[in-house]
């Protein structure tokens, strides 16, 4: 492979720790144990459908450290750490205003019309804060949801698809 490119995923896999890294970080010693579970990190379907599920849940509950809340979360909840961290991707700097903006509108369908109110910090929140906050929550469960039942039926569909070739 001298002289040519290497793929994006060699590249991708040369830039990501291994197991033993994290386990030798200091910061990560305290939980590597229960974050180093290989049960996290298989790409089994129940592993992989709670990943989704966790990773675009904590993609619109906070706007920062979102993939290490959902770490955190798939340790407990038995979810592949991978997945959740890629499905934390959804919101990023280059989309959040579309998800804001989204999250408005849906939370405006159930808050009502916008409350004016005096100028200021509160103003804004009163206006625009609580129908984004309700938005954002209600993409954070149905979207979580959605994408558990999704994966569970792909992963089910191609398992049928697999069985159907072999006879």
């Amino acid at each position: 492979m001298t002289g040519q490119p290497k793929d994006w995923r060699a590249r991708l896999n040369e830039a990501m720790p291994n197991r033993d890294a994290l386990a030798a970080h200091p910061w990560l010693k305290p939980v590597a144990n229960r974050l180093l579970h290989p049960q996290l990190w298989r790409l089994q379907h129940e592993a992989v459908a709670r990943g989704v599920a966790v990773g675009i849940f904590w993609a619109f509950v906070i706007p920062f450290a979102q993939i290490l809340a959902a770490a955190a979360h798939c340790s407990l909840w038995r979810a592949n750490i991978p997945v959740a961290a890629a499905m934390t991707m959804v919101t990023n700097p280059f989309t959040i205003g579309f998800w804001l903006w989204l999250a408005y509108q849906a939370g405006s369908l159930f808050v009502g019309p916008s409350v004016q109110v005096s100028e200021g910090a509160p103003s804004w929140l009163a206006e625009f804060g609580w129908p984004t906050v309700l938005g954002m929550g209600l993409f954070a469960v149905g979207g979580a949801a959605v994408g558990y039942v999704v994966v569970k039926l792909v992963w089910r569909l191609r398992v049928w698809m697999k069985r159907r070739a072999r006879r």
